[in-house]
């Protein structure tokens, strides 16, 4: 296993060989066995509550849902650090179920941080009381994704999103597309431009909306090439009417959003490492038990070369996440395009790790059942998830350079 305990404190290393067990125990067999539901068409279908409640029994679905409303306490000092662990364990078993419960984590660190307290109160114990309960963050929307990542802050690129106060309630009308748990959330934060004429920084709300509020509709299943058991979705807003006391953060929303992206780059970092070290895990344990040619296949120097150079690669990901993830912890001056780093490192090397563990399998690299595929699927999708990597990549320039980086929006000159 391309793993080390270096670091960790006695408590992270409990709940790492605690989500080890629950994946050994129950997601890697039921991935296994059932190969086929990720292709199921209704996507409720797919990945059955008894998963989430296995997961919810060890503790780890409430990450980030405050101790006073039964949440799982982590030490503020590694609380990231923490995060980006128990993600990689999981997505080592399956990066969709990964996804499902990091969104409840990184979003419930954002309310403690930003809902009203009556909001805390009302929706904190929900989501511990119900192991079914999933938090969506919606801010991508069908036209300008990248606007919203950089984000471009000049008025061309605000948000088509727009919510207007009327008589007491704030009324929100347009679409978001690709959010994750978007199909079968409970609670959404959404955001929305409610100062128009202004850059994105200084207009743009978020808001606290419940599944089932008139006008909100989920529109579809957005049906993905990986990731396949967690829902993403397509969410139309049309004279949504919201109380005006669910407002989270008035037209400096994406300002105080850092709490969320930040910790969101390690996740995403972490879950794709957790792909690769499946794939390294299951290609290593082939190639020395396969025979091709009168000898096991790790006897052939292509295939020794090849496998030093998977391991290699995770082992570099991995470094450059501790880096980062203690960097967001630590509030560090470097953070910001540190993490970038690692979400974009990581999805890159991670994606040619699968490649290899697909080529060297042979012809079973590339059957439905022999599951391998499906990783080398699943790792495609991070070079999409929270930026594509050249938007990761002009991210990174603007933290390091941000007086002389370009300008990439608003109206030509």
């Amino acid at each position: 296993m391309i793993t080390n305990d270096r670091g960790l404190s006695e408590e992270q290393r409990m709940m790492r060989d605690s989500c080890r067990a629950f994946v050994n125990d129950f997601v890697t067999p039921f991935i296994r066995k059932n190969w086929q539901r990720e292709w199921i068409m209704t996507p409720e279908d797919r990945l059955p509550r008894e998963i989430l409640e296995q997961a919810d029994k060890i503790g780890i679905r409430a990450l980030g849902v405050p101790e006073e409303f039964g949440g799982t306490p982590l030490d503020p000092a590694s609380e990231v650090q923490t995060f980006a662990m128990i993600s990689e364990e999981i997505a080592r078993g399956d990066s969709g179920l990964a996804d499902k419960l990091v969104q409840i984590w990184k979003v419930s660190v954002l309310l403690r941080n930003v809902a009203p307290r009556h909001l805390q109160e009302r929706w904190f114990p929900r989501i511990v009381k119900d192991p079914g309960f999933l938090l969506a963050h919606c801010l991508t929307e069908p036209r300008g994704a990248s606007d919203r990542w950089l984000p471009y802050n000049v008025p061309e690129a605000a948000m088509h999103t727009k919510a207007v106060l009327k008589d007491g309630e704030w009324v929100i009308n347009g679409r978001k597309q690709f959010i994750s748990n978007g199909y079968d959330a409970s609670l959404y934060v959404v955001y929305a431009n409610t100062k128009p004429g202004v850059g994105m920084l200084e207009g743009t709300s978020s808001f606290l909306v419940p599944r089932g509020t008139p006008g909100f509709t989920v529109a579809r299943c957005n049906e993905t090439l990986g990731g396949r058991f967690m829902n993403n979705g397509e969410l139309v807003f049309e004279d949504c009417r919201v109380p005006k006391d669910h407002l989270l953060v008035e037209n400096i929303a994406l300002s105080k959003a850092g709490i969320y992206f930040r910790p969101g780059k390690i996740i995403q970092a972490s879950k794709n490492l957790g792909i690769g070290v499946a794939a390294f895990e299951r290609t290593a344990d082939y190639v020395q038990n396969y025979v091709q040619g009168g000898r096991i296949l790790i006897k052939h120097q292509a295939v020794a070369l090849r496998l030093a150079e998977m391991a290699t690669k995770l082992c570099a990901v991995r470094a450059l996440l501790k880096e980062a993830s203690r960097a967001v912890d630590e509030s560090a001056p470097d953070a910001e395009e540190l993490c970038n780093m690692v979400k974009l490192f990581a999805s890159e090397e991670v994606f040619k790790v699968c490649q290899h563990a697909v080529e060297l399998h042979g012809g079973n690299g590339i059957m439905l059942d022999f599951g391998i595929e499906k990783l080398f699927r699943d790792a495609a999708t991070f070079l999409h998830m929270d930026a594509t990597v050249d938007i990761s990549r002009f991210k990174i320039v603007k933290a390091m350079f941000p007086d002389t980086a370009g300008a990439y929006a608003g109206p030509e000159k």
